[in-house]
């Protein structure tokens, strides 16, 4: 009798027990959600307040940001941009015409630059006295020249990042929106890191295909590479000059006889907030780099960027769209004026 009654006893108290390790083990479970919903929700808000890790382009007005940073630990970059209603390029020179402010301590936009020449395949360029990036590579940095107006600039592909989207955006190409002229990703951006592999939309068929294999089938005679901006919050110079040579190399083996140019990355405004990742020092520092990767290939270099420029270095307030990096409509027609009367010479 005292055996059933101890079996019943021990029998209640091995149920009690493993009520309550069922219990302990719920607790742990809620208690475990908890965490992990905070953290996610977290790092959400921390995300949503910060910078896209992917590239997009904003529907909302405005071009895309930058935002393809590399897998690993990479800082903030840029931030969305909000500017709204933006009125496209109908004509380069209508915007241009007029512009007479000061971009340099010694050049004004709108001077500079002769009369259009003829749209004709026997246009002759006038060159003029070399600035003074010219003077330090002689033969690499192209130097003003009469306008080889709309004809040239209709030869040539720009690839790039999201600056060199812009054009498209804005209009500033033939086509417009249309044009077949820009090559970037469907995001709209590129970064030096990942040419290798990244593909962009070729304008011609609407294919995503391999930068060298679109310059296999298009074989342009000219080409214009605006590349660095985003990568110079991350690369040392040895990354980045061995990236950008193996583009270039991969570009000239699927197309040799494409005209390579290497166009300066563009400074950034006083307002953009992300001075500690991207900024002047950093942007003029790359530009050294680009200028040395075509000395070292033999190919020309657009400085671009000094028409872009205040007396401090600064991309000014009013040729930026808005979040302080990237052009508006006034500036992306300025730097197709500089191509025009930068032109190419053999």
């Amino acid at each position: 009798m005292n055996y059933d009654r101890n079996n019943r006893e021990d029998d209640e108290l091995s149920l009690g027990a493993k009520q309550a390790v069922v219990f302990g083990i719920t607790l742990l479970v809620i208690l475990l959600t908890a965490i992990l919903v905070y953290i996610f929700t977290r790092d959400t808000k921390e995300d949503a307040g910060s910078i896209q890790t992917d590239s997009s382009i904003t529907t909302d007005g405005g071009i895309a940001v930058i935002t393809d940073p590399p897998a690993t630990s990479a800082p903030e970059t840029e931030a969305p941009e909000t500017v709204e209603d933006i009125r496209p390029v109908t004509s380069i020179d209508d915007i241009i015409g007029d512009i007479t402010t000061a971009v340099t301590s010694d050049e004004t936009v709108g001077e500079s630059a002769a009369e259009s020449a003829p749209e004709t395949s026997t246009w002759t360029p006038v060159v003029t006295a070399p600035d003074a990036l010219a003077e330090q590579y002689p033969g690499v940095v192209l130097t003003e020249t009469t306008d080889a107006g709309e004809a040239y600039v209709k030869q040539i592909i720009f690839l790039g990042d999201s600056t060199t989207y812009g054009l498209k955006y804005y209009e500033v190409l033939d086509g417009g929106k249309q044009t077949k002229q820009v090559w970037t990703p469907t995001s709209g951006t590129l970064t030096l890191d990942k040419q290798s592999f990244a593909k962009i939309l070729y304008p011609d068929d609407n294919t995503e295909i391999l930068i060298k294999d679109a310059a296999a089938k298009k074989k342009p005679n000219y080409m214009i590479i605006t590349l660095g901006v985003n990568g110079i919050s991350y690369l040392d110079e040895e990354t980045f000059k061995k990236e950008y040579t193996n583009l270039i190399k991969d570009i000239q083996k699927a197309s040799p006889d494409t005209i390579i140019m290497l166009q300066s990355i563009f400074p950034v405004a006083r307002s953009y907030q992300y001075q500690k990742s991207i900024n002047n020092e950093k942007i003029n520092a790359a530009n050294t780099w680009v200028v040395e990767i075509a000395k070292e290939l033999g190919l020309r270099y657009l400085n671009t960027a000094s028409v872009l420029m205040d007396a401090e270095g600064y991309l000014p307030e009013e040729y930026q769209n808005g979040d302080g990096l990237h052009l508006n409509e006034v500036s992306a027609a300025l730097v197709i004026k500089y191509i025009r009367t930068h032109a190419y010479v053999e």
